[in-house]
This record gives C-alpha cells, structure tokens and sequence, in this order.
C-alpha cells in the first residue's frame, strides 16, 4: 500500500519541523509539503492532492477555518486540526470541525516536546486512519461512478460529517480499557472509588441472547429504512461517539423536538476545556436543552447532558434519575470512558436503558455494551458508511451486540418518532 500522503499547515518553523520529523519516522506516511498559512494551504491542496492535512488553528493571512472552508470546497479531504487548549481555541476548533475537518488533536508544546512516544503514536496513528478513510471516500465514489446500476448509502447531510474533539489513545492494547465489569458501574460516588475497577475483565457469555445476530441479518434491517425497533420501557438514552463525534451528535440532536420525553447522556471523547464550549454550541443549535453534565444532576426528559472532559459521567446506582461527575484516574485511557458510562447504565437501569454508539476510533463502548446487552438493553451502532471512522461501532458490530446497524441519516428521525409514541 502506497504511504499516506501529509501536507502540513502550521505558521510555526517549531511545529512543521516537529510534525515533518514525526511523520518521517513512520514508514506508513510521506511528507508530500508544507504550508505557513492558510492561503498557502488551499493552492497546496489543489496542487499536491495530500490524502491528510495537519492544520493549524490560528495562522496569519488567512486563519485554519477560512482555509477549511474552502478546502473541503474545493479539494476535500482528510483535515487533522491543531488547537491550543483554551476556551477561544475550543470556539476556533468546534466552528473547523462544521466546516468539515476531521479530527483535533491539543497543541500543548509540553507533549510535543516531550519524549514519550505516547502523544507521537497518537498523532501519527490519526493519520493514518483519517488518510485510508479518505481513501476508502475515494474509492468508494469512483466504484459507484463506474457502476451507475449500484446505489450508494446516503452519508451526513454535512460535507463530510467530519468533526472530532479530543479522543483517546491509539493503543487500543490497553488492557485496563478493554475490560469491564458491572463491579465498576456501581462506583461510590460518596468514597471515590477508583475508577479502574470499572476496568477489569467481563463476562463475554453477556452477548447472549437477542444481541447475538448475525451481520447479513443487521445488513437486512439496515437496508429496510426506518424500522429499527426502540424500547417502549425506555427511560434513558445514552450516546458515545469519539472521531467524527460533534458532527453527528449535532445532526442527531437537532432533529429532536424540544418535548423529547427522555433524558440522554452524551458520551464525547474530548478534552477539559471543550467539553463546556461544545455542550453550549449544541444548546443553541438544537430544541432540546444541552448542557455540560454537573455531579448530581437530576435527569429530565427533553435534556442532553455532555461528560465532562477528564471526568467520568455514571448513573447513581442508588437514585437513577441522577448522574454523579467522578475525578477520573489518568491511568484509564478515556476521560470520559463510553466503557463506564455504559457500565453504570447497565447496572442502574437494566433494559429500560437504550444506548447508541456512533463514530470513532479504538473500542471504547464494547464491553459496557456487553453488560448493557446482558441486562437487557437495546444498542443502535451508526454504520460503516457514514461513520468518519468505524472503530467503536465495528468492535460492538463484530461482537454482535448491536440489536440495529443504521446510517446517520437515519438515527435522528428514529429518535424523534420514538418520542411521539
């Protein structure tokens, strides 16, 4: 396979000298040129055809959202932005990712100096996955060209549903992450309980039952439209996502009447000081009420409430109707953790919970959604189609516990019908 092709964007000499070293280590990427502004970048694109742009945020003549705009305009591709950690960072970020970048990734010099491989393999495993997506886009629309008689899934409204906050690490080895029992859903908010008990290994018999269906049987229901069956005892939904998460939670949240007669918790693989800025921007653009999620918050119908970054958002095992904000280990990988989440809805609420797992790279939400799945519950997975990375919808799909695998388009509509019964 051919490397990835990488353009990179930064005004700082530091930074695309950094950027250039790190993606010449990796024999998967190739440097194909650089660019000091965004001006600059959009005649690169047209010229060079990268499959991945590294994209500064602020930049002189012309700012990392001009530049993006008229990328996906006119060149589209793969957009990877660089963002300092603050509130004007976050606002910057959130408006490239509706103008179609598709993922973020925190500029704090400490990390990329830093000689730990960690933030290093992190970078150039995004990459990666963002430049074989583009190139699974590409593909993809050059087979249905050449076959006219083929029909190709509808994808996001938006061009591409790209959009990803913060997120975890690459190494999906991690065994902590990849294991969890109902132990770890019923943390004490009251003594603080370390929140790597919710990291051990799980009963893997919980994905009996209606969970266990085959792919060509998902493939069957999904190509029916909007059938997808939603649990009539439901009392809380609950959505994780990660890469190309806030697109596809704002596409879904806005079709929401504001009388939605369930809460939700939004599960967003994003960083501290976005998590505030994100759940603010979706409260203006949706009916129904979103806000950064509060330790003790009482759930309502009609209201979205978004993990904190660094935290850990779980159900109160002891009064369901409430959600408790718990300091997060820096030992788990997730801060947030769909895991955890999931966990601690499973062991609350049992199959009255309905649970939804969208796009995004890495596992996170595959063995909370086998408790879920063993308690009951009923678990919608976004398709690979309309996903800017199908990592943590895949890993529940493979495992067969998603009772529906459906398209974005679909899942907002689904929603909105389900609350009218």
């Amino acid at each position: 396979m051919q490397p990835i092709r990488v353009l990179i964007v930064d005004d700082s000499g530091f930074f695309r000298k950094r950027i250039h070293d790190l993606v010449a280590k990796d024999d998967r990427l190739i440097v194909v040129g650089s660019a000091s502004n965004g001006r600059e970048a959009v005649a690169k694109c047209k010229q060079l055809k990268p499959d991945v742009v590294t994209m500064d945020v602020e930049m002189p003549d012309m700012n990392g959202i001009d530049a993006v705009q008229i990328i996906m305009r006119d060149s589209p591709t793969s957009i990877l932005m660089l963002s300092s950690l603050t509130r004007q960072g976050a606002n910057i970020t959130l408006k490239a990712l509706e103008a179609g970048a598709s993922d973020f990734l925190t500029k704090d010099i400490r990390n990329w100096t830093s000689t730990s491989n960690l933030v290093h393999n992190e970078f150039t495993e995004r990459l990666v996955k963002l430049g074989r997506r583009r190139r699974f886009e590409q593909t993809s629309s050059d087979q249905s060209m050449s076959r006219p008689s083929l029909s190709r899934r509808p994808t996001p409204t938006s061009s591409p549903t790209h959009g990803r906050i913060g997120g975890p690490s690459v190494n999906d080895g991690i065994s902590a992450q990849r294991a969890i029992t109902a132990k770890g859903a019923m943390m004490n908010a009251d003594n603080r309980k370390d929140d790597r008990s919710v990291l051990q290994s799980a009963n893997h018999s919980g994905a009996a039952g209606s969970g266990q269906q085959t792919r060509a049987a998902l493939a069957v229901r999904q190509a029916a439209g909007n059938t997808a069956a939603f649990p009539s005892q439901c009392r809380l939904v609950v959505i994780g996502a990660s890469t190309g998460g806030p697109a596809a939670l704002q596409k879904i949240l806005s079709e929401l009447p504001a009388q939605f007669p369930y809460p939700i918790i939004l599960v967003q693989h994003m960083p501290k000081a976005f998590t505030n800025v994100f759940a603010a921007r979706l409260n203006q653009q949706c009916s129904i009420t979103v806000k950064e999620a509060e330790d003790g918050d009482n759930l309502r119908p009609g209201t979205a409430y978004l993990a904190p970054g660094g935290h850990q958002l779980v159900v109160d095992p002891r009064r369901p109707d409430r959600v408790r904000v718990l300091e997060s280990d820096e030992r788990v990988t997730y801060r947030p953790s769909v895991d955890i989440t999931y966990a601690s809805a499973a062991k609350a609420l049992g199959n009255r919970v309905h649970a939804i797992i969208l796009t995004g790279m890495g596992a996170d939400g595959a063995d909370g959604a086998r408790l879920l799945k063993k308690a009951g519950a009923t678990i919608w997975a976004q398709n690979k189609e309309s996903c800017t990375i199908y990592g943590m919808p895949q890993a529940i799909v493979k495992s067969g516990l998603a009772d529906e695998v459906l398209d974005l388009n679909a899942i907002g509509g689904l929603l909105s019908r389900a609350g009218r019964r």
